[in-house]
């Protein structure tokens, strides 16, 4: 029978690193569709480095692979896996990729521990992250250059504590096919437990002998193999899977990847990876389409169409809230022709969902024809309640300024719009409010059978984007 052997990608994890060419969230998403789309077994991401955008990047991902394992890199650090762990529990096969430093320099230079330390640091994280995750690897960064004795006791003990899968790097690229063979066959000899386990490769294309060291493994054990693409010094995806292709039969290999989509998937990679594709996104030429009030949009206008209407329209949104409104758009669009306005209602439904900074606690509004109606309203933030008692020339006008009171600040109100959602004397008010910041448009959403509290809804849910949004 056939071995079969898991090809791990990773390259939006190098592609992520200081010094690299970075890609876009767009560019990040459209490499993990690829990967996903050729089935490739593991696909792994960037650390969690920038908080808030990674945790994001790492959530949509998540959600949007069906096939591949994801793969997520931390240090020996428990509160690294907590982190990573949380941003990728919802992947259909999460995993957590836990990176150990093992030559001498590195312990004492980039963790500033000692072999001792170092291998009680293994034991402990390996152990927290096997409890939290079921799909644990150990991969022992620059494990060529270790120094034996101390890399057998660590290979020993990530495996008696929960690792999965054991990866050996050849990070410096120092070792020729025949020698990286005997270096693994003694490890094996050495650490009889490593047989228990998925014994996984990630050699430098260094001496442009990567690709050759990876093939050579699989004749000793290895079961596993890290490639990328548009990364220097690496195997490439094609590379290696091309050798599967010729040599399938000699090999005695089989993977579990769609091979009749690997050239296209390996130059589309490619081109994003190496910066080929430019972000989405409008022009502002005068020249370009236009919107009258009565354009519908069907179910036949792609992607590119409604975020260019989106674009137009002010928007400047990210290229997942585009995918995120546009897969919105298709759901109504498949029932009826959609107006602009109902594009905006998406738009202020759909784009960038946030943790909210600010939540509704209570309003009390009073209003009639001899006095001046006045809002009093209680908002929460970071479990602190804040108050704003304010007048207006209306209920929603007094509503308004006394949140503006509490935040403390005044955005200009571009548009404001109440509609009935439902029919009846207990009918659903839906309120749209776009508020514009720095020259861009911000818009909210809120739906009530009480069209006051819709608008306060609306109000909220718009500042909430704007704060998001200014803490990065």
């Amino acid at each position: 029978m056939d071995m079969i052997i898991r090809i791990a990608d990773k390259t939006l994890r190098e592609k992520s690193k200081v010094g690299a060419s970075s890609l876009s969230f767009k560019e990040k998403i459209d490499i993990a569709k690829q990967l996903d789309s050729l089935k490739v077994d593991i696909i792994e991401t960037s650390e969690i480095i920038n908080g808030k955008k990674d945790i994001l990047y790492l959530h949509t991902i998540s959600s949007i692979v069906k096939n591949s394992i994801i793969s997520c890199p931390v240090g020996i650090s428990e509160k690294e896996v907590e982190v990573a762990y949380d941003a990728i529990k919802t992947a259909v096969k999460p995993r957590l990729n836990i990176l150990v430093p093992v030559s001498t320099v590195q312990m004492e230079y980039l963790c500033h521990k000692k072999p001792d330390k170092m291998l009680d640091a293994v034991v402990s994280v390996t152990k927290y992250a096997s409890s939290v995750c079921k799909d644990i690897e150990v991969s022992f960064v620059d494990s060529t250059r270790a120094e034996k004795e101390f890399l057998y006791k660590a290979v020993k003990v990530a495996v008696e504590n929960g690792a999965k899968t054991v990866t050996l790097c050849d990070s410096a690229g120092i070792m020729l096919p025949g020698e990286f063979e005997k270096y693994i066959l003694d490890i094996y000899e050495k650490v009889p437990e490593l047989k228990n386990v998925v014994l996984s490769v990630e050699c430098s294309d260094e001496m442009n002998m990567g690709t050759a060291s990876a093939i050579a493994s699989v004749n000793v054990g290895a079961r596993q193999i890290k490639v990328a693409t548009g990364v220097l010094n690496c195997p490439t995806l094609k590379s290696v899977l091309n050798v599967f292709r010729v040599k399938k039969n000699v090999l005695d290999i089989e993977t579990s990847m769609n091979m009749a989509v690997l050239d296209n998937v390996a130059e589309r990679i490619s081109l994003i990876a190496e910066g080929g594709f430019s972000r989405f996104g409008g022009s502002t030429d005068e020249s370009e389409k236009s919107y009258s009030e009565d354009v519908k949009f069907s179910a036949d206008d792609d992607m590119h169409t409604i975020g260019k209407a989106i674009f137009d329209l002010g928007y400047e949104l990210s290229d997942e809230e585009i995918k995120d409104i546009y897969d919105d758009f298709l759901k109504i669009a498949a029932k009826k022709a959609v107006g602009l306005k109902e594009l905006e209602a998406i738009v202020a439904s759909t784009a960038m969902q946030v943790t909210p900074t600010f939540k509704i606690k209570s309003y009390v509004i009073n209003s009639g024809n001899v006095i001046t109606p006045t809002a009093n309203i209680e908002l929460v933030r970071n479990d602190e309640v804040l108050r704003g008692i304010s007048i207006g020339d209306g209920s929603i006008d007094a509503a308004f300024r006394a949140i503006e009171q509490i935040i403390g600040h005044h955005y200009e109100l571009d548009d404001f719009q109440i509609q009935s959602v439902t029919r009846g004397r207990e009918a659903m008010g839906e309120s749209l409010v776009k508020l514009r910041s720095e020259g861009k448009l911000y818009s909210g959403k809120g739906t009530s059978t009480d069209i006051v509290e819709a608008s306060i809804n609306a109000y909220i849910n718009a500042i909430n984007k704007i704060y998001y949004e200014e803490e990065f």
